[in-house]
């Protein structure tokens, strides 16, 4: 990671620029994949050392793979044709809940548990609290 100080960014507060570079390999293949994030930070120089930076970005990635990748893959929420006023946030309201309720019932795997619910109707309610 590497962080650089500006004085005069284009966003309100800003104080730093960071650039994250991140190397993944996929699993059963020998592929190599690099990532480069530019994140943009209010944090003033010396306010956070590199260690707490990069906990933070992990736990940001975390949320980005546990919910928004989920909608996104699952729910395909980008394919959505919902468009009219406020229902997208609406859609998206109760699509973070589905994964919540599923997440809390214990399940990884939220695909699995749509396809397990939507077999019985009865187990929405029982997630809930409802039954």
């Amino acid at each position: 990671m590497k962080t650089a100080v500006f004085a005069h960014l284009d966003y309100p507060h800003a104080r730093q620029a960071l650039r994250v570079v991140r190397w993944s390999r996929e699993l059963g293949s020998s592929k190599l994949t690099i990532e480069r994030t530019y994140l943009v930070t209010s944090l003033l120089p010396g306010a956070a050392t590199g260690a707490e930076l990069a906990a933070w970005i992990r736990g940001h990635r975390k949320i980005e793979n546990q919910l928004h990748h989920v909608r996104d893959r699952t729910f395909r929420e980008y394919a959505s044709k919902i468009h009219p006023r406020h229902l997208p946030r609406i859609m998206a309201g109760l699509r973070n809940l589905a994964v919540g309720v599923h997440r809390q019932d214990g399940h990884t795997n939220i695909a699995a548990a749509l396809r397990r619910t939507g077999r019985d109707h009865q187990r929405s309610f029982t997630a809930l609290g409802l039954a």
